[in-house]
């Protein structure tokens, strides 16, 4: 079925909405059943790496959001594209690495695709080497 872009634009603000809250639990709930979700992998950082169930999407921000030192997170919303179901969010994100104190700030994209007034996809592409730095503690 063919999502139209206002179905689009509200999906993805309430996803934007709800991370500025950290309300993962909300976040799950805007998204489908089964889902095609990809975080470039990293073996540093557990939270990376493929989801394929709308159960897995709460876990992934707890994990995250507890390697960050809290209340040192920046997010820049650059662009907010909607073409149809497809939605994509243009970002830099600069966070502090809670186990060594690094600051990183690193350009994102996330692609989302909206399909029955659900996310179906969630596509991160951002620079998971310069993430992985931070956590190192050397």
């Amino acid at each position: 079925m063919t999502t139209d872009t206002q179905t689009s634009r509200t999906v993805a603000e309430k996803f934007l909405e709800r991370l500025g809250r950290q309300d993962r639990d909300g976040i799950q709930e805007l998204f489908s059943e089964e889902i095609d979700w990809y975080v470039p992998d990293s073996t540093a950082l557990p939270w990376t790496g493929r989801r394929t169930r709308r159960e897995e999407v709460a876990p992934y921000f707890t994990t995250m959001w507890s390697h960050f030192a809290e209340g040192q997170s920046k997010v820049v919303l650059e662009r907010f594209i909607v073409d149809g179901g497809d939605v994509v969010l243009l970002a830099v994100f600069t966070h502090t690495a809670a186990p060594t104190g690094k600051e990183f700030t690193t350009p994102v994209a996330l692609h989302l695709a909206i399909e029955d007034g659900r996310i179906a996809r969630l596509h991160v592409y951002e620079d998971t080497l310069a993430v992985a730095e931070a956590f190192n503690a050397s």
